[in-house]
C-alpha cells in the first residue's frame, strides 16, 4: 500500500546494532498504522514475560499512513510498549512537530530495544541512523536537552526524558517539542531503564500516495470540516481549559480526590479566565488550524513561567486545581511547566498529589501538605523528579504507595495506572470503557455519555436515538462501538480532537476518504469498525499474556461511592446504577458482545475478525 515506508528502524542499544524491520504488507491491510502495526510487533518479538524496566522490553516508536502529509490531526505519534505501571503492553499518543518529521524521515517508526551500558541518543536524519554517546546530557532537564540537541541537528525535532525518567519514576513520561507529553504508562522510566536520553528525528523525504489529486481534494476538504467546526473554534480560543467550567456545571469536575464534582474556585482556574491573565498565545500541532495548545507566562513564588513550556490543558488545570482544591492558576501553570521540564506526567502527579492531601487529612501520612496548598503541590513535584523523601515512594507508583499508607481506599487508579480527570459517575458507557480497558486509567478511548444526550447522533454506525447519560440501556453496545471507533482514530494516529465521532460535526466519512487518497485502501464504515476492532483485540491478547483476567475488570472503591453533589436525582440512580454488581452485569454483556471469554477473545472470535495467525496466543488455564 501507499502511504507508508513499509519498514521501522531496529535498534538495539545492548549491541549497537542497527537494521531494518520489514512490515508484512497483510499488517497494514489488517491494522492499517501506528497502534495496530506496533502491537503487532510487540506480539511478535515479546514473549510475555518481560519486566517492564528489564533489557528485555522494547519501546516502540510509531506512525501511521496520515503522518507526514500536513494532513490537520495527523501531527501525533505512538510511543508503545510494556508499562511499569500497567505492566502489560501500553500505548500513548503526543502531538506537536515529532511526529511529522518521522512520517517523513524513510520510516514509519522505531523500534528500540536493550539497555545501553552508558547513556546514549538516538539520531535519524534523512533516513541515516546513529547512536551517539549522551553523558554530557544525563542530568538535563528535557528543555535543557532539547535545546542542546536542536544546536547540534539543525532541523531536527527531539523526544526526550528529564530528571524523573532517569531515576525511573513511574509516572515518568517522554517529552517533545517541549511542552507535548508521551504521558500516562510510564515511557520516561522505560527510557531512562535503557540509559537512553532522547530520540532525535530530522525527515524531509517525501511519501508516495496513491492518489494525489483525490488525497489534496479530501485533505482540503478535512481542512474546511475543521475550520467550520464552532466546538473546535472555541477550542481554539479558549483551550481545553474550556471544560472546567461545563463540567464544574454537570457536577463531574473532579474534586478533592473524585469526593465530589463541583469546585467552589473553578472560574479562578478556568480557560476563559487564563485568556484573561496569562495567556500569551496560542500554538498548534502540525498543519492543525485549531491552535488550542496554550502559551502562558506568569510567575508563581519567584520562580517564572516560560513560553516555551506550554500552558496547562484541561486535565492538568483539573489535577492540580480541583482536584487538589487549588484555585491559584499561577501556581498550576508553574506545576505543569515543572513537570514538562522534569518529564512528568501531569495528570498522574496531581491525582497522587490530592490522594497524598486526602491522607494527611485522615492522618495516615505525616506531611506539610493540606488542601489547597499550592507552594505544596510545586513542592511534592520537586520531591518526585529526584525521589527525594515521599517523592521516592511516590517514584514506585501509587498502588505501592497506596499500600504503605494502608490507604487502598483513597487511591483512584485502574490496573495501576491514575485515573484521569473525568469521572465515570454519571457516564455508563464511559464506566464500562474504565473498567475494561486493557490499558489501565485513560480517557481518549470510548464515548463520553453526556455527547450521546441530544441528535444527531451517529446514524453510520446505528447510534440514531439520544441515551440518558445515566441509564445502563444499550450501554454495552455503545461502549463497543465508540471503542472501536476510537480505536480506528488511534490507529491512524488522529487527534480525538479534531475528528468529531457524534453530531453535526461527524467527520469519519472525510477521514476514510484521506486514507483512500493516501493508501489506495477502501474502508466502509464496518471496516473502520473491524479495523479498530482488531488493534483493540491485539492489546487484549498483550494483556492476557501478561496475566490478566476478566476478573482484573473493575473500578476502584472511589467511583463506585455516590457523588455528593451528582444534579437531584442522579445520586439515586447512580447509587442503583454505578454499583459494582450492576457494572458487572453490563461488563458481562460488554464481553459477550466483543466474543471474549475471561481470558480475551477467543480463538473464534480471532477467526472471525480476520486474525486466525493468532489463535493459540492466549494460554488458557
Amino acid at each position: 500500500m501507499f502511504g507508508y515506508w513499509r519498514k521501522y528502524l531496529d535498534i538495539d542499544l545492548t549491541t549497537g546494532s542497527i537494521s531494518d524491520y520489514e512490515i508484512p504488507e497483510s499488517w497494514l491491510t489488517k491494522h492499517l498504522g501506528g497502534r495496530g502495526i506496533a502491537a503487532r510487533i510487540l506480539l511478535r518479538e515479546l514473549s510475555g514475560r518481560e519486566d517492564a524496566l528489564s533489557p528485555g522490553n522494547i519501546i516502540v516508536f510509531g506512525t501511521g499512513p496520515l503522518q507526514g502529509l500536513n494532513i490537520p490531526g495527523a501531527g501525533r505519534h505512538l510511543v508503545m510498549a510494556i508499562s511499569p505501571k500497567t505492566r502489560t503492553v501500553n500505548g500513548s499518543y503526543a502531538g506537536g512537530f515529532f511526529a511529522h518529521e518521522l512520517g517523513t524521515s524513510g520510516y514509519d517508526g522505531i523500534i528500540v530495544r536493550g539497555k545501553a551500558s552508558t547513556p546514549k541518543y538516538i539520531s535519524l536524519i534523512a533516513g541515516e541512523a546513529s547512536i551517539h554517546p549522551a553523558d554530557e546530557l544525563w542530568g538535563k532537564d528535557t528543555g535543557e536537552t532539547e535545546d542542546t540537541l536542536k544546536a547540534w541537528h539543525k532541523g531536527a525535532r527531539v523526544s526526550s526524558i528529564g530528571p524523573a525518567g532517569e531515576r525511573l519514576v513511574q509516572c515518568s513520561c517522554i517529552i517533545n517539542d517541549y511542552n507535548r507529553a508521551a504521558g500516562r504508562p510510564g515511557w520516561g522510566a522505560v527510557m531512562g531503564s535503557k540509559n537512553l536520553k532522547a530520540v532525535v528525528v530530522k525527515g524531509g523525504l517525501e511519501k508516495q500516495v496513491a492518489d494525489r489529486e483525490a488525497f489534496l481534494k479530501s485533505r482540503s476538504n478535512f481542512a474546511r470540516n475543521l475550520a467550520d467546526n464552532q466546538g473546535l473554534q472555541a477550542a481554539g480560543e479558549y483551550g481545553t481549559g474550556l471544560g472546567m467550567l461545563i463540567f464544574n456545571e454537570w457536577h463531574l469536575l473532579p474534586t478533592a480526590n473524585f469526593t465530589r464534582g463541583t469546585f467552589e474556585g473553578v472560574e479562578k482556574i478556568s480557560g476563559e479566565e487564563m485568556c484573561k491573565s496569562i495567556l500569551v498565545g496560542r500554538d498548534t500541532c502540525t498543519a492543525c488550524p485549531v491552535r488550542c495548545k496554550r502559551v502562558v507566562r506568569t510567575t508563581f513564588e519567584g520562580e517564572e513561567v516560560l513560553e516555551k513550556f506550554g500552558g496547562p490543558e484541561y486535565e492538568t488545570l483539573a489535577a492540580f486545581g480541583s482536584n487538589c482544591l487549588n484555585d491559584n492558576l499561577d501556581a498550576i501553570a508553574l506545576a505543569n511547566q515543572k513537570c514538562n521540564r522534569y518529564g512528568i506526567d501531569t495528570i498522574s502527579a496531581g491525582n497522587i498529589i490530592a490522594f497524598l492531601m486526602e491522607c494527611v487529612e485522615k492522618g495516615k501520612v505525616d506531611l506539610d501538605l493540606k488542601w489547597g496548598s499550592a507552594k505544596g503541590i510545586i513542592e511534592i513535584i520537586d520531591k518526585i523528579a529526584f525521589r527525594q523523601g515521599v517523592g521516592d515512594l511516590i517514584a514506585e507508583g501509587i498502588d505501592y504507595l497506596a499500600k504503605e499508607l494502608g490507604a487502598e481506599d483513597c487511591a483512584v487508579a485502574i490496573k495501576g495506572q491514575e485515573v484521569p480527570m473525568h469521572d465515570p459517575r454519571g457516564k455508563m458507557a464511559f464506566a464500562i470503557d474504565y473498567a475494561t480497558t486493557p490499558r489501565g486509567g485513560q480517557h481518549m478511548e470510548g464515548v463520553h455519555d453526556y455527547f450521546l444526550e441530544s441528535e444527531p447522533l451517529t446514524p453510520e454506525l446505528g447510534v440514531v436515538e439520544p441515551m440518558d447519560r445515566f441509564s445502563w440501556k444499550d450501554k454495552a453496545r455503545i461502549a463497543k462501538i465508540y471503542g472501536d471507533l476510537r480505536s480506528f482514530t488511534n490507529s491512524l494516529i488522529m487527534c480525538a480532537f479534531t475528528n468529531a465521532s457524534i453530531g453535526p460535526n461527524y467527520n469519519y466519512p472525510l477521514i476514510r476518504a484521506l486514507v483512500r487518497g493516501v493508501t489506495g485502501l477502501r474502508v466502509d464504515p464496518d471496516e473502520m469498525l473491524r479495523i479498530g476492532e482488531r488493534n483493540y483485540i491485539l492489546l487484549k491478547l498483550h494483556a492476557a499474556r501478561y496475566g490478566y483476567t476478566r476478573k482484573d475488570d473493575y473500578l476502584p472503591p472511589r467511583l463506585l461511592e455516590s457523588s455528593p453533589d451528582l444534579p437531584e436525582g442522579a445520586n439515586a440512580v447512580t447509587e442503583k446504577g454505578l454499583s459494582e454488581q450492576r457494572l458487572q452485569e453490563k461488563i458481562d454483556e460488554f464481553y459477550e458482545l466483543r466474543g471474549f471469554d475471561r481470558y480475551g477473545p477467543t480463538d473464534q472470535k480471532l477467526e472471525d475478525i480476520g486474525l486466525h495467525e493468532l489463535k493459540g496466543t492466549i494460554q488458557r488455564l
